[in-house]
């Protein structure tokens, strides 16, 4: 995706973001780092979890896809992030099927006095089901 010009942004503005796929070794080596409970890196353990497989951490799926996705495009155009609210979990992230992503901007208030707009961003995540696996509102404020 190419970069978005900041003022071209309209609220209700939907972006796709694509698929990606999290191996086994990318969950593990997440959660070794970040969120080091045995159901993301341990397969042995996961196995005998309520998920009854490898799963990744909840923050790992937008982590991933903000890094990807949204800073390329957008990342130089951040004066700060606001907060991140409503973020929901609600059907796991299994180990090499593919997870999918839709951001929307749901609020833009353009401030043209101190050159800023502020937006949020909501981003969903799907399942290969297309069941909405995970969700969250992210505030941020940009230059004009």
């Amino acid at each position: 995706m190419e970069k978005l010009n900041i003022k071209d942004l309209q609220q209700g503005q939907i972006f796709d973001f694509g698929s990606l796929t999290f191996s086994d070794d990318d969950i593990i080596n997440y959660a070794k780092m970040f969120d080091p409970l045995p159901f993301h890196t341990d397969k042995k353990i996961a196995e005998q979890s309520p998920f009854k497989a490898l799963i990744s951490s909840g923050p790992q799926v937008f982590n991933t896809f903000y890094i990807k996705q949204w800073v390329p495009i957008l990342g130089d155009t951040v004066l700060c992030g606001l907060e991140i609210n409503n973020w929901k979990f609600m059907q796991p992230i299994y180990a090499n099927q593919p997870t999918t992503c839709k951001v929307t901007i749901t609020y833009l208030r353009k401030n043209e006095e101190k050159r800023h707009v502020v937006i949020t961003w909501r981003y969903e995540f799907f399942n290969p089901k297309g069941e909405m696996a995970q969700t969250a509102d992210v505030t941020v404020m940009h230059k004009l």
